[in-house]
């Protein structure tokens, strides 16, 4: 008897020590295989679950692009003629014709930057608007850029330096709805008349060797009272420090 546990003692250890290496893994041969939402996309970070694709990226980007555009042509339909009627009264320094177009109870809002200071900056009715060209006295318009002076200026001062300093008529580019001259002033003109079409007449720049630095914009705000579209806003933007 004692021998035969002798002998199958070592067959069962056999066994058991077979079994334990057929159980064993080499840890060196083993693949793993990334989620998809793991797997690293050509352009992005590995594993940032979640993330776009390059072309859905694009996509987005194109998608956008189409609205954005759709929208600026709808806006444009509107008012492209109303807006060069009174960039033209503007340039000829027409005041009759450009009172007839400014808004009936807001009257225009005259601002000398981007920023629309609705506590500081001018606002002037129709009737005063058609009375600007005899107009001397001096108002105070805001603050220059940079020095923090207080603009005094007659209105026809004023009119050469912040409304038409260059000939907008002929402005290289026109945005409907659409920012095109962005400089250190905040552009707050979008939160102010929250209802409008404001056109922006742009050049990208005036002299070359200042390398765009010298951009100027003229936007023209209107908005709506009965079916007509009224000026509400002239702001003239330009680079700042």
């Amino acid at each position: 008897m004692k021998k035969f546990f002798i002998l199958v003692i070592p067959v069962l250890m056999s066994i058991i020590l077979a079994a334990c290496g057929l159980t064993k893994l080499d840890s060196d041969s083993i693949t793993t295989i990334p989620r998809s939402e793991d797997k690293a996309e050509p352009g992005n970070d590995a594993g940032q679950s979640g993330s776009q694709t390059n072309s859905e990226k694009s996509d987005l980007d194109i998608k956008g692009d189409v609205l954005q555009a759709d929208t600026e042509a709808y806006m444009k339909s509107i008012i492209e003629e109303r807006s060069r009627e009174v960039l033209t009264a503007i340039a000829e320094r027409d005041f009759e014709k450009l009172a007839g177009a400014v808004h009936p109870e807001k009257g225009v809002r005259f601002s000398p930057y981007g920023y629309v200071d609705t506590e500081r900056d001018l606002v002037f009715t129709a009737e005063q608007i058609s009375k600007m060209a005899s107009d001397t006295r001096k108002y105070v318009w805001g603050s220059y850029d940079g020095s923090g002076e207080p603009i005094e200026l007659t209105f026809s001062e004023y009119f050469s330096r912040f409304v038409y300093d260059v000939a907008f008529t002929e402005a290289e580019q026109v945005g409907y709805n659409r920012i095109l001259g962005q400089g250190n002033s905040l552009n707050n003109s979008f939160e102010v008349y929250k209802n409008a079409i404001i056109v922006e007449y742009h050049f990208p720049g005036i002299d070359p060797q200042y390398e765009g630095m010298d951009w100027r914009s003229l936007r023209l705000v209107f908005e709506k009272s009965g079916d007509t579209w009224y000026l509400a806003g002239i702001i003239h933007d330009q680079w700042t420090i």
